[in-house]
């Protein structure tokens, strides 16, 4: 598939549309492409031993002459984690302001890939080219400092690419564009508004940093004992918060988390965090009074290698007891219920008190409810809207939401659809090939490929081994011998083994096969076995050893 020579503005998701998270997007004209993020997703039990979830990007890797750059809107793993695995075989630019291309920066140097990477800083509201594609960012509120919308100018229109936001009247951290500011974008003309869709269903605000920050001081002034506050490690205005916080109740503040530490750091790297207070180790921590003592921990959804799963078990430097409480200041990402569930549970037993949003006002949420969205729709006045950043509920409801608010024109496109944006109405042309990638351990595989196939069978059914020797005529050279893991037989093991073992045997003698025919013979032998046994179909691999 190629792009037309003429003025044409196309776009296309192969991440972030009809999910959410794993946010990719490409924009096309004169046949030149520009991707916008390249960020990850969450495995969840559907992918055994796996953590991370990569977009396929084979529909741009076969056009990578095409492609002039990737342009990135803020520093969260959803738009930048998959750089560090992807970014070397795109080869091309990588542009972020200087926070975001801090950490960009961190991730390439932990892949040791970083001096192979052309990572360009750009200025908030300087504007650059990339191929025939005007950029500028234009900083907006969210939860982590840098969050920027893009002006993308093209020779057939204008876009206004949202990235993640919210509007904040008094933010911690940064200094988001005005109403006025936004008013004056519009009135130079929006063609195409793409807009994160995450909060559509929200009939308020999402609110100010500010106001979490008068919550979290009575929470923690509440506390008796040690206080530990769990949030997203990218969320520098709620660990500003926090610092503020831990000054003001007279505690000591202890950072708990490897991607706390690098958030702090390239955060006071770039001018932030300035009067953040100094750090105490949990060593420290451990030796203060319980009162005296305030720990900003990662591990909120219930990451089993993060720091507060590692304190709720006991295997941290950091201990909690009866008395002793936990914030969480975060929202649940859904599909990390039973997770998270799980370490307040294990809190739960100890006797460590919980306070969630549902019990004080300990968070507020990074991304737009229907009266920002409403504002920003009439700041900017696009003609056409394309909800992105959301399952399919969310884009429906914001096209429904933008068409009722005025918006002349909507089109809802999930992963994979190639979308012409300008000139005339928008309009589906094709579809191009998504998927999803897994990091498993070092190894990028395709989540639906034949090893995590196996690895789903495996674990749903268990695993059979059997050994047969047999002379070169075909006969038994011995007895057959049988293995497995995962075959519900626990208290019968040693009668299943026999039993399996005899059905091999009678497979071997009756088989009238090649070696290749008698393997199966004995594989489908063995693995009914198992299923009279248990009801299910373990995987059985079968070795023939020729004496």
């Amino acid at each position: 598939m190629t792009i037309s020579k003429n003025e044409e503005l196309l776009f296309c998701a192969l991440g972030g549309s009809g999910e959410i998270g794993m946010n990719v997007n490409l924009y096309g004209t004169r046949s030149r492409w520009v991707m916008v993020d390249c960020g990850v997703t969450f495995a969840d039990h559907s992918y055994p031993g796996i953590d991370l979830v990569l977009p396929d990007l084979s529909f741009i890797e076969d056009r990578l002459e095409q492609l002039d750059g990737v342009v990135i809107t803020h520093g969260h793993e959803d738009h930048i984690g998959a750089l560090p695995y992807l970014a070397y075989d795109l080869g091309v630019p990588l542009y972020a302001t200087p926070f975001t291309a801090g950490l960009v920066r961190h991730k390439l140097e932990e892949e040791r890939i970083a001096d192979r990477i052309d990572l360009r800083v750009i200025q908030p509201g300087a504007p650059f080219k990339v191929g025939p594609f005007g950029f500028e960012f234009v900083p907006m509120a969210h939860s982590i400092p840098e969050a920027n919308a893009l002006i993308i100018d093209t020779p057939a229109g204008r876009v206004f690419h949202t990235g993640d936001w919210k509007l904040d009247a008094a933010p911690i951290i940064g200094n988001p564009a005005t109403a006025e500011q936004l008013t004056t974008i519009g009135d130079r003309g929006v063609d195409v508004l793409v807009c994160d869709s995450t909060n559509v269903f929200n009939a308020e605000a999402s609110g100010s940093e500010s106001d979490v920050r008068i919550g979290l001081g009575e929470a923690v002034r509440k506390a008796r004992g040690r206080v530990v506050v769990t949030t997203f490690a990218s969320n520098a205005a709620r660990v500003q918060t926090l610092g503020q916080v831990a000054k003001e109740t007279g505690r000591a503040l202890c950072v708990a988390g490897r991607s706390l530490d690098r958030i702090i750091k390239v955060a006071r790297s770039c001018g932030y965090l300035r009067d953040f207070p100094d750090t105490i180790s949990p060593d420290e921590a451990m030796r203060l009074p319980r009162d005296k003592v305030l720990v900003i921990a990662t591990g909120g959804q219930g990451e089993d290698r993060a720091a507060l799963a590692r304190i709720a078990g006991g295997q941290h430097p950091i201990k909690l007891d009866a008395g002793d409480t936990v914030i969480f200041s975060s929202k649940q990402i859904p599909g990390n219920e039973v997770a998270i569930g799980r370490i307040q549970n294990t809190l739960a037993g100890r006797g460590v008190q919980m306070v969630t949003e549902k019990q004080a006002h300990v968070h507020v949420s990074g991304h737009p409810g229907r009266p920002e969205l409403a504002q920003l729709y009439g700041w900017l006045r696009p003609r056409v809207l394309v909800p992105v950043h959301g399952e399919m509920r969310h884009l429906m409801e914001q096209a429904r939401y933008g068409l009722s608010q005025g918006i002349p024109r909507t089109i809802v496109q999930t992963d994979g659809e190639l979308v012409r944006l300008a000139p005339g109405d928008p309009e589906k042309i094709g579809h191009v090939p998504v998927g999803r990638l897994v990091l498993d351990g070092d190894v990028i595989l395709p989540a639906d490929g034949g090893t995590i196939n196996e690895r789903r069978r495996l674990g749903v059914n268990g695993q059979i081994s059997v050994a047969v020797a047999v002379r070169e005529d075909g006969r038994l050279a011995g007895r057959p011998q049988v293995r497995f893991q995962g075959v519900p037989v626990e208290e019968e093991r040693d009668a299943f083994v026999a039993e399996a073992e005899d059905a091999a045997e009678e497979a071997v003698r009756t088989s009238r096969r090649d070696r290749d025919g008698m393997r199966e013979d004995v594989r489908l032998a063995v693995r009914r076995c198992a299923t009279l046994w248990t009801g299910k179909k373990p995987v059985v691999d079968v070795l023939v050893l020729e004496v």
